[in-house]
């Protein structure tokens, strides 16, 4: 496929706020895409040439794009940095100057290819060494050289990261379902729905005749809905599975509705989440009696996979930590006997004075640590506790009870106090006990209880039934950061007055600023820190003002949730204030516009 066939699908795809529209824009570029393209395809969409769990990366600064851009197109780099200034965006200022100014080379260039794209940035993350800031520059340069204006600057945005379409994992999920998998009449998918195969359906047991229909006709539009809901599910789940739209487009095309997915030993899926209940009696309501009650542990969440001697850790934002933590490698290597597992669990702080748990915050510079490793190992000792199994030699335990699949993680981990265990845990159907063991779970330092359906399966990404979880009732809000203000006086050179934002399907809407909670020195959330960790995400500058591509989610505590006109979510928080920095969470995972609601009514005993 041409480069410039996809560039016109980003430009489209750019132009509307319809997410009908864009959906459909991508959906009919896929169904042209081959299979040997399909993974090019995807991926590009995405803004990116790597699964989201893979630890490589383009790694290309925007300076060294100014760089390129100078060498490249013959302009000096103050210029590219003034325009860049003003605009705010790296490739519009790349098509500008391409347009002003085409060198012979570019003007003779063959036509570019989206498999020639995606291997040049590919081998990016693949240069080091001496000569490698030089190389990096000849294979964008020779793209740019190859490139028409336009798209030098969608090149030039997927290098940097910041594509700016718009295409989230929802828009992409049902490009996918409206691609690959039969049209449903009776939804809307911005054009006539045209087919010679045709099977009518009464019921989703219908759907078992399906051959090689095209088209479905269900009996009523509740049918309809039911049906593509069904069908968006199944992407869904295999994107819950593989974690890798790539993967799901290019088996959905070669298999269509037939398709099938399995679970990969060292590829991360998305792990089970819970919702949360305002108390215990509430909890028993949804998971039944007995019920499976476990310490909700007040560390991050980490998936282990191994096989073939080969064991990878993975954080609930599928990043691979792997190399951040040798001395639990170590101990897993050591505590657990199986062929093959994945498992899923906590890793907790132990304070190396007298083996006391830690809160997260005094791991979470753990996570993101590149160097040094060892001396902060010994400085912030861990421990592991598993809560949960998904596959045990080779046996998928997706679909085993709960209570079956602890016995099974049980057999293979031999437990060592303050080093691996599993979950502590009290089987009951009793108010009382329960209470007592919530108390006990706090009065240790942790967030609550979990409390879970001893039959329930594994239903990865999901927020089902299964499980729920009890915490104290001061509420909390996992925000996105997407905007601030540089600060006055000694604060000039940091960020402040946050912008944050909750989620509304594939839109971040704000509800609010914070400033409190946050440090100048010492412990806690630090000023020098967000600034460190957004400045990467920074988008444009209008004087002190900054606004930040969503990324970065802070777990904010509050007194109430006000209407408000002033902000796009339609609330605004009274006294917000910064707990802590939550580098486990997705910005796409930050709290949704139905919880705030859902906040909002339970205050003051408003009915929801």
């Amino acid at each position: 496929m041409d480069y410039s066939e996809l560039v016109k699908v980003y430009k489209e795809i750019e132009n509307t706020a319809k997410r009908l529209e864009k959906t459909r824009l991508i959906a009919d570029l896929l169904e042209i895409t081959s299979k040997e393209d399909m993974e090019h395809v995807v991926y590009l969409l995405q803004g990116t040439v790597f699964p989201p769990w893979d630890e490589r990366k383009i790694g290309m600064s925007s300076r060294l794009i100014i760089k390129t851009l100078a060498s490249t197109i013959g302009y000096p780099e103050q210029r590219i940095e003034s325009l860049w200034a003003k605009s705010g965006d790296l490739g519009t200022v790349a098509e500008m100057l391409m347009k002003e100014k085409k060198q012979q080379s570019l003007v003779t260039a063959s036509k570019l290819t989206v498999r020639k794209v995606f291997d040049n940035l590919q081998r990016l993350a693949s240069l080091v060494g001496e000569g490698t800031v030089n190389k990096k520059v000849a294979l964008v340069s020779e793209l740019l050289h190859g490139a028409k204006p336009d798209e030098a600057c969608f090149i030039v945005r997927t290098v940097i990261e910041d594509l700016r379409v718009g295409v989230g994992e929802g828009v992409l999920k049902d490009a996918i379902t409206w691609a690959f998998l039969p049209k449903v009449k009776g939804i809307e998918y911005g054009r006539e729905l045209k087919s010679n195969k045709v099977l009518k359906v009464n019921s989703l047991k219908d759907l078992n005749k399906l051959k090689d229909e095209t088209v479905v006709e269900p009996s009523d539009e509740k049918l309809a809905r039911e049906i593509y809901n069904h069908f968006a599910s199944q992407v869904q789940e295999a994107y819950d599975l593989t974690t890798d739209f790539a993967i799901v487009a290019h088996e959905f095309k070669d298999k269509g509705y037939k398709g099938g997915f399995i679970l990969k030993v060292g590829t991360p899926i998305k792990v089970m989440l819970f919702e949360k209940v305002s108390d215990i009696k509430e909890g028993f309501e949804v998971v039944g009696k007995p019920a499976a009650i476990e310490y909700k542990y007040d560390g991050f969440r980490i998936q282990a996979h191994f096989e073939n001697n080969n064991l990878k850790l993975f954080t609930r934002r599928l990043e691979d930590v792997t190399k951040q933590f040798p001395d639990v490698i170590k101990l897993l290597k050591s505590h657990i006997k199986a062929k093959d597992y994945i498992l899923d669990g906590e890793i907790i702080g132990l304070d190396p004075k007298n083996n006391q748990w830690l809160s997260f915050q005094n791991i979470s510079q753990r996570i993101k640590r590149k160097y040094n490793i060892e001396e902060i190992s010994k400085k912030v000792p861990v421990m592991v506790h598993f809560f949960d199994a998904i596959r045990i030699n080779g046996q998928n335990l997706l679909n085993i009870s709960f209570e079956e699949r602890r016995k099974k993680m049980k057999a293979i981990i031999s437990q060592e106090v303050n080093k691996i265990e599993l979950a502590k845990q009290l089987i009951t159907d009793n108010m009382k006990s329960a209470e007592v063991f919530y108390k006990e779970s706090l009065s240790k330092g942790n967030e609550g209880i979990m409390m879970k359906n001893l039959q329930g399966i594994y239903k990865p990404g999901k927020r089902v039934g299964f499980g729920v979880k009890v915490k104290p009732v001061m509420e909390t809000l996992d925000l996105a950061i997407v905007g601030a203000e540089w600060g006055e006086g000694k604060r000039t050179k940091w960020l402040s007055s946050f912008v944050l934002a909750c989620i509304d399907g594939e839109n971040f809407l704000e509800i609010g600023k914070v400033g409190t909670g946050i440090k100048e020195k010492s412990e806690g959330v630090t000023f020098e820190e967000l600034t460190k960790l957004l400045r990467p995400f920074i988008i444009k500058d209008h004087g002190k003002e900054v606004q930040i591509k969503p990324d970065l989610v802070v777990e904010i505590e509050f007194e109430e949730i006000q209407k408000s006109p002033t902000y796009s979510s339609g609330y605004a928080l009274r006294f917000p204030r910064v707990i802590r920095i939550r580098p486990d969470r997705n910005a796409e995972e930050c709290s949704t516009l139905t919880q705030i609601k859902k906040f909002f009514m339970k205050q003051r005993g408003r009915k929801i």
